[in-house]
């Protein structure tokens, strides 16, 4: 069975657990277990996140979803393999969808040069 998206409203709930040290805490925790494209797309979603230029709807919507991705009691524990972190991948796409107006170059290139130096053997794509 395939979960739908989360909606803005669904994902805006989960802002209350938003920090930005839980959340350099939790992409250190898995950046090596999930993978460069969660952590690229996390990092997408941070850096749109701290731009000024961000409407702050869509910032609602960001730090609902890394609340989301922090969260250490979500829907599907992220100790499980692959599948722990499904429903992270999913918060994170489904924020990055619904604010893909607000992202802009300078945001992917900074998380691209970080991802780029964890993960110095990937090429990371948008």
């Amino acid at each position: 069975m395939k979960k739908k998206n989360m909606t803005p409203e669904e994902l805006v709930q989960y802002q209350e657990h938003y920090s930005e040290e839980a959340f350099w805490d939790k992409v250190k925790l898995l950046a090596g277990k999930a993978g460069s494209k969660l952590i690229y797309h996390a990092l997408v979603l941070y850096y749109t996140l701290m731009d000024p230029k961000t409407p702050m709807r869509y910032k609602a919507i960001i730090a609902g979803a890394l609340g989301y991705f922090i969260l250490p009691v979500d829907l599907v524990p992220d100790f499980l393999p692959f599948a722990g972190l499904a429903d992270d991948w999913a918060a994170l796409i489904a924020a990055v969808s619904y604010v893909v107006a607000a992202i802009n170059p300078e945001n992917k290139a900074k998380a691209k040069e970080k991802v780029e130096t964890w993960f110095p053997f990937v090429k990371t794509e948008d």
